[in-house]
């Protein structure tokens, strides 16, 4: 019998959604509540236990602001290609989602807090092998979505966006960021208007899974 009602948790991991549109913009964020969040993100296994994460949280409008112009900056043409293109294809899901990511690019700065989630990488070797990196990324990415968890357990929603890495070593300037530590992410936090959400349109499991051998 599991200690834990399995409802809950099952709606919890089912229901936590990319969150761009209904991010409410106009809303506080109590620091308190990101603290609270992120104590509960510490807990997240990490390899070799090194713990390397580090966090950087936003809320200075003119950061965010400028954080914002790197994103599209990084994003170029990429959200309105893709989006044009998946409409000319009729992908209908896949359009919707590159709405959606462009709609969070025009209004990042406004979202009230942006957290990057970063790793000290000053243990690597050069030109590390891939077993290294998937090492380094099993170290943060359960901790995002711990994160991402306990943000819509409390009503607040976000997405793991990637674009502004492509200008990651203006962020680094514009943060403060020291060369020992590389950004992930940036998610943008928010309450969400509305909290109900529904488990999104997956392929079906056994198209996915092999059992023993591929």
């Amino acid at each position: 019998m599991s200690v834990y009602d399995l409802a809950v948790t099952d709606a919890l991991l089912s229901t936590t959604r990319a969150v761009r549109k209904r991010l409410d913009l106009t809303r506080a964020v109590p620091r308190a509540v990101i603290r609270e969040c992120l104590e509960l993100a510490l807990q997240a296994p990490t390899g070799s236990n090194r713990q390397g994460w580090r966090w950087l949280v936003i809320t200075d409008t003119a950061t965010r602001g400028a954080l914002a112009e790197l994103y599209r900056k990084g994003a170029g043409d990429y959200l309105e290609t893709s989006y044009r293109a998946a409409l000319a294809e009729g992908r209908a899901q896949d359009g919707r989602v590159y709405d959606s990511a462009r709609y969070l690019a025009e209004h990042l700065a406004e979202v009230p807090v942006h957290v990057i989630p970063c790793i000290d990488v000053s243990h690597l070797p050069p030109e590390p092998p891939r077993s290294v990196w998937a090492g380094l990324m099993g170290s943060i990415m359960p901790a995002v979505w711990s994160f991402q968890l306990a943000l819509r357990a409390r009503g607040l929603g976000s997405v793991l966006t990637t674009l502004h890495l492509k200008c990651e070593a203006e962020a680094a300037a514009l943060l403060g960021i020291p060369d020992n530590v590389m950004q992930c992410g940036l998610l943008p936090v928010a309450y969400t208007v509305g909290t109900e959400f529904r488990p999104a349109k997956r392929r079906p499991l056994d198209e996915l899974l092999r059992w023993d051998r591929w």
